[in-house]
């Protein structure tokens, strides 16, 4: 379970924006924001001049407020769609839906992952009147305005179903993968519009609006909307007379954000003059590294270093490794929030959970960076790994706990604080694999094609995540088995011995609940990873830095 976002941590992925590579792609983290750090130090470790020999300037905000102010704003948007889509599993669990039809929809939080396949074309394929990033900026939030409309109108018949089948799962799928991969796009646009849109000494308050407009953002779509949506909480908070329903709903909510983007897109088109150089007077060559080359050959030149650095030997065995070491975090991180809601904590109350984490999770990058500073990151990453694949058991214990603990339709208080207690310690080791993972990607990327480089190691780590979600979630139905109790069926494998059984008078109940199974299972593969696996990612340290350079750049 990662109440940051109360189901699915890979739906929120803050990026470091403020650089690119020679092949137009603009840098970004991973699964959250703390790549910021590593440039932090990097730059409190320099002299007075910067990367390229230039005179650094002290940032000042004056005739810039605006720009940064705009940035924000931008960047709140994209978070808004983001948070709507954390907060559909939830939904779709209150209304019973198969851990299947959640593993379909958990691919909506793959387009974050995979942006790194387009984000060339973005860069490259403009219209030079209208501006380099507003060819991609403007009617990417039309669209994003135009389907929440849609979505206003639709989505809660579509959540509802039609009475027999439930939720419509496929068509509420396909919409919100479209709202994804619309605000990833935006995302690339933004980032790449953010190295002309500040000057050189205030470019790096960019990744500052990233970090905390998107987070705005995915609280106003995900933690704000389930309490307001939420009818026990409105009526136990905000009113004095109790209602059936939430002070907004589904539609009201859509519809509002889509006026919102369909506004202030007009406006950002009418009245934001995109500039073509840096506010510090460079070319927008320079800013990207002297690339002067024409566009379409550096879309070609990008997809080719991708794919020259993918197949270096240290480089594929990395990734390779990336790609396995969640594995043993799946159910934990997937199903667990899933699992509480099922037992019948309220979807809102777990997604408020994720406000007294903030601080923590500001806080830990900063604490844990000072251990992974050092030559050996990974040794970080090593030490903390079984601590995360115990609270895989943890979070197990916890569900199997939940419903005893039930009292009169609600829990106590301590129920919370412990849950708040859990998550809190498991928050520690997920921090701790994770920056020291960024750690080891600045170190090891080679720094004449650094962005790529980097950007390449985070998508394959977003991508270690989300596949064994998906197919966590897809796992649990098959691996759950019940039981009819009562003159009908001896078994309920399959929806159409549910339905004999209910109809003879019979109740099917779960006899071993497939999370469980996962869950140790999970644990046994992480285990065997980090006992095999582990030391051959720790003994990558060991390479030499010209065994991660680059053929190209040598």
């Amino acid at each position: 379970m990662d109440t940051s976002d109360t189901v699915r941590h890979n739906g929120r992925q803050r990026k470091l924006v403020g650089s690119a590579d020679r092949g137009g792609v603009a840098r970004s983290n991973s699964e959250t924001e703390e790549t910021t750090l590593l440039q932090d130090s990097d730059s409190r470790s320099g002299s007075d001049a910067g990367e390229d020999g230039l005179p650094t300037v002290p940032p000042s905000l004056k005739g810039e407020l605006g720009n940064v102010l705009l940035l924000l704003f931008l960047y709140v948007l994209q978070g808004i769609p983001l948070g709507l889509a954390g907060s559909i599993p939830l939904i779709m669990q209150s209304k019973k839906v198969s851990y299947k039809d959640q593993a379909y929809f958990s691919l909506v939080f793959w387009p974050f992952s995979l942006k790194l396949l387009w984000a060339p074309l973005v860069d490259a394929m403009y219209v030079q009147r209208f501006g380099r990033r507003k060819s991609w900026l403007v009617p990417t939030q039309y669209l994003l305005g135009l389907f929440m409309l849609y979505l206003s109108v639709t989505a809660e018949s579509l959540l509802e179903g039609d009475g027999r089948h439930g939720p419509d799962v496929f068509a509420i799928t396909a919409l919100f993968f479209t709202l994804s991969f619309l605000a990833a796009t935006q995302d690339i646009a933004v980032d790449g519009w953010a190295l002309t849109m500040l000057s050189r000494a205030n470019v790096g308050y960019a990744s500052t609006c990233n970090s905390v407009g998107q987070t705005a953002g995915y609280f106003l779509g995900n933690v704000l909307f389930l309490a307001l949506e939420s009818a026990d909480f409105c009526n136990k908070y905000l009113r004095q007379e109790p209602r059936d329903t939430g002070i907004v709903t589904l539609s009201d909510f859509l519809f509002f954000w889509a006026a919102v983007f369909m506004v202030t897109t007009t406006l950002v088109a009418v009245l934001k003059r995109e500039d073509a150089r840096p506010r510090d007077g460079r070319s927008l060559e320079e800013a990207q590294g002297g690339r002067s080359r024409e566009e379409t050959q550096g879309v070609r030149e990008t997809y080719r270093l991708l794919l020259s650095i993918v197949r270096m030997p240290t480089v594929f065995t990395f990734c390779c490794l990336l790609l396995t070491a969640k594995v043993g975090f799946s159910a934990a991180d997937a199903v667990t929030g899933l699992k509480l809601v099922e037992a019948g904590v309220p979807k809102e109350q777990l997604a408020l959970l994720a406000v007294p984490m903030v601080p923590l999770q500001i806080l830990l990058p900063l604490i844990i960076s000072k251990y992974t500073a050092g030559p050996r990151p990974l040794d970080i990453f090593y030490r903390a790994f079984p601590f995360r694949l115990l609270m895989g058991l943890v979070y197990a214990l916890l569900v199997w706990w939940t419903p005893t603990v039930k009292q009169g339709g609600g829990f106590p208080v301590y129920y919370y604080a412990v849950v708040l207690l859990i998550y809190a310690i498991h928050q520690v080791a997920l921090y701790s694999m994770y920056v020291a993972t960024m750690a080891f990607h600045a170190k090891v990327s080679d720094p004449m094609i650094g962005g790529t480089y980097m950007t390449l190691l985070n998508t394959v780590t977003n991508l270690g995540g989300n596949w064994p979600s998906t197919l966590a979630l897809w796992l649990v139905d098959p691996l759950t088995t019940k039981e009819c109790q009562g003159p009908g069926s001896p078994s309920c494998g399959s929806p159409a011995e549910a339905e004999l059984c209910a109809q003879e008078g019979g109740v099917c109940v779960t006899a071993l609940d497939g999370y469980y199974v996962e869950s140790v299972v999970c644990v046994v593969l992480g285990l065997c990873w980090w006992l095999w696996l582990g030391k051959r990612m720790r003994s990558l340290q060991d390479q030499s830095p010209a065994a991660w350079k680059c053929r190209k750049t040598q």
